[in-house]
């Protein structure tokens, strides 16, 4: 795809992913909104294959690739969930992976991508670029690169969350006046953005980021992308990323109408909070939204608001302080 993806390339990912990735539902829970005074939908991705959203949008581009470019392989950097996403989509379609990984990414994500089939090459996130780490490994094998975000295939496999979600609130009649996902790289909510607007034109669209590493709000504040000063130092480190993504923004730019932040304080009641109450498990970068609802950035009194759980992919030490704190 040569161009930037428009809703109907979630459309036809929506028909690629079909009978693959799980469509999940939006749930409901009498004691958020009582507590948020007002009516939340939730759709939780950590259902989803490999516990992550990420499985949609790497099922999508990987089935794309030519079948004499198959046997090359593919290669991925991503701090777990893309990897893992990629990792499941290879072996589905017979292609063999590549994932560069942060040497210090969740083992629960490392773990998995090795499970699945995949290799795993390792990087200091401090002192090397995993961007030249994967180009070399390209290079010299020919794989395809499948980017973790900046691709329009991906941005579209993505936005069939997006595409589900309104297509239920449809079906119950339901107008949302919000709704809100992380933003690591952006294509998530980018894709999310092509569909919720196609159905809904008056919903606002926020992106949820960690405290600290709001590159997506400060950029639309700034009108161009801004980096993070940072590159580490947070639990929420799966929707961490240096600067919003060179595609994703200009879509971004255009959907979204602001951003919100929690700490990691937040996200470990959040995660305490969906397990209590909502009887799964969420990961830190996961629950970023769900945390900037709980935190009172976004204003939920008297509005209907849709919030996904991205992920549910937790370390168990961190899922425990979570649990004590609570």
């Amino acid at each position: 795809m040569d161009r930037l993806p428009v809703f109907s390339d979630v459309e036809d990912a929506a028909r690629r992913i079909a009978g693959e990735a799980v469509r999940t539902p939006l749930l409901e829970n009498d004691a958020l909104n009582e507590r948020l005074g007002g009516r939340v939908l939730i759709k939780p991705e950590c259902l989803q294959r490999t516990g992550s959203f990420k499985f949609r949008g790497a099922y999508n581009r990987l089935s794309r690739i030519a079948p004499e470019a198959r046997e090359k392989g593919v290669v991925a950097f991503s701090s777990g969930n893309h990897a893992q996403g990629v990792a499941l989509a290879a072996r589905l379609l017979g292609i063999p992976a590549t994932i560069v990984m942060p040497s210090d990414a969740p083992k629960i994500k490392s773990d998995g991508v090795r499970r699945l089939g995949g290799e795993v090459v390792e990087f200091d996130r401090e002192t090397e670029d995993r961007e030249a780490v994967s180009a070399e490994i390209v290079d010299r094998t020919g794989a395809t690169l499948v980017p973790s975000y900046d691709d329009p295939y991906i941005i579209a496999g993505q936005g069939t969350a997006g595409l589900e979600a309104a297509q239920d609130l449809q079906a119950m009649g339901i107008f949302p006046d919000q709704f809100v996902c992380c933003a690591g790289g952006g294509g998530l909510i980018a894709g999310c953005g092509l569909a919720m607007k196609h159905f809904f034109a008056d919903c606002d669209l926020l992106a949820a980021e960690p405290e600290g590493f709001d590159d997506h709000r400060r950029s639309l504040m700034a009108g161009e992308r801004v980096a993070n000063a940072r590159k580490t130092g947070s639990l929420q480190d799966a929707i961490i990323t240096q600067i919003p993504g060179k595609l994703t923004f200009q879509l971004n730019q255009t959907q979204l109408s602001g951003g919100v932040t929690a700490s990691d304080a937040d996200t470990l009641e959040a995660i305490a909070f969906i397990w209590k109450h909502l009887k799964l498990v969420a990961e830190p970068g996961g629950a970023t939204a769900f945390a900037s609802l709980l935190n009172g950035q976004v204003d939920t009194r008297g509005h209907t608001t849709v919030v996904l759980i991205t992920g549910g992919n937790v370390d168990p030490d961190v899922f425990k302080q979570a649990l004590d704190r609570a």
